[in-house]
C-alpha cells in the first residue's frame, strides 16, 4: 500500500518532511513548500535535498511518490482583478520550479474559485491559465476534485473535463479527494462505479494522487471538512477499499485527516490500521495517550 500524509517542511525542509513521513511509517507523504496562506519562501538548500534523498533511498521511499501541494492563496479562475489572477499564475510558476529543483514529479492545485464570475467564464480562466503555465519538461499539475463549498470550481467530473479538454499540454492529471467527493454528492461506497465514471469522462490513468480523508459531511453537503479514518460519513471500511483497490495501487494515498485535540497528528495510527485492514476503535485515545 502506498499511504503516507501531509508532513511539514520547516527548517530541515525536505529532509525534515522524510524524517516526518518516516516517524508515521508512511511510504508516501504530500508537503507544501512553505506556508499554504501566504507568499513567504526560502531558497531551497540543496544539501538538505540530497540528504533528503539519500535517506529516502535507505527507507525505501521513492520520489515519485512525494507529492507537493499548492498553497491556497493561488486562484487562477477568477480574473475580476486581472493583477491577482497574474500573480497566481506567476506564484504557481515559482511553485513549480521549486518542485523541480526539489525532485518531485507532481503539484496538486486547486482549480480556484468563481467569486462572482459565471462558472463557464472561470472555467475558461482556469483553462488560459494553465496553456500559460504548464510545460513539458516540468512537474505535472494535478487537478485537486472540490467539494463545491463556495463557488469553487472542479465539484464536478464535468468540470474536471472541461478543463481537462481545454488544457493544450497532456502534462496535467487529477487529484481525486475522498472527502470533496463525498461531499460534493459523489457516493464512495459506490467507489466502483466512480472509478468507471471517471474512466469515461477522463481516464484513471489521469489520476496521480488520492487524498484519502473521512468527512464530517453526508453526501453532497458541499461543506469540506474532513474527519478522522472510520469516524466519519464515508467509513472505515469504503476507505480501506479504496486504499487497497487493485486499479491504483501505483497510486500515492495521502491523509488530510484533522489533528486530535488541535495538536496531536493522527497519521501514525491511522496509516498502521488501514494498512493492518483493522478498524481501530480506539483511535483517538491511542493517539493522544502516544503523543502523552
Amino acid at each position: 500500500m502506498l499511504i503516507g500524509s501531509h508532513v511539514n517542511f520547516t527548517n530541515e525542509q525536505l529532509l525534515g518532511s522524510v524524517k516526518q513521513a518516516i516517524s508515521y511509517g508512511a511510504n508516501a507523504f504530500m508537503f507544501y513548500t512553505g506556508a499554504p496562506q501566504n507568499t513567504i519562501r526560502k531558497d531551497i538548500d540543496v544539501t538538505l535535498t540530497k540528504k533528503a534523498k539519500e535517506l529516502m533511498k535507505e527507507e525505501g521511499i521513492s520520489i515519485k511518490n512525494v507529492i507537493c501541494h499548492a498553497p491556497y492563496i493561488i486562484n487562477l479562475a477568477n480574473t475580476k482583478d486581472i493583477l491577482k489572477w497574474q500573480f497566481s499564475i506567476q506564484f504557481l510558476k515559482q511553485e513549480i520550479k521549486r518542485c523541480q529543483v526539489l525532485g518531485i514529479s507532481y503539484i496538486v492545485v486547486h482549480p480556484g474559485s468563481a467569486v462572482g464570475l459565471e462558472k463557464n467564464v472561470a472555467l475558461q480562466n482556469i483553462i488560459n491559465a494553465l496553456n500559460e503555465i504548464i510545460r513539458e519538461d516540468e512537474p505535472m499539475i494535478l487537478l485537486e476534485t472540490m467539494a463545491g463549498k463556495g463557488s469553487e470550481c472542479g465539484c464536478t467530473l464535468e468540470e474536471i473535463k472541461t478543463i481537462l479538454d481545454g488544457v493544450k499540454s497532456k502534462n496535467i492529471g487529477i487529484c481525486i479527494d475522498t472527502c470533496h467527493l463525498n461531499d460534493a454528492g459523489y457516493n464512495m461506497m459506490l467507489f466502483d462505479d466512480l472509478l468507471k465514471e471517471i474512466d469515461s469522462l477522463i481516464g484513471i490513468d489521469k489520476i496521480h494522487c488520492i487524498h484519502l480523508n473521512d468527512s464530517k459531511n453526508p453526501l453532497g453537503s458541499h461543506k469540506d471538512r474532513h474527519e478522522n479514518i472510520g469516524l466519519g460519513t464515508i467509513g472505515f471500511a469504503t476507505l480501506h477499499a479504496i486504499a487497497t483497490h487493485e486499479k491504483l495501487k501505483d497510486v500515492p494515498k495521502i491523509l488530510e485527516t484533522p489533528y486530535v485535540l488541535k495538536e496531536y497528528p493522527p497519521f501514525k495510527q491511522e496509516i498502521e490500521s488501514l494498512k493492518s485492514g483493522n478498524k481501530n476503535p480506539n483511535l483517538i485515545e491511542e493517539i493522544i495517550e502516544y503523543y502523552k
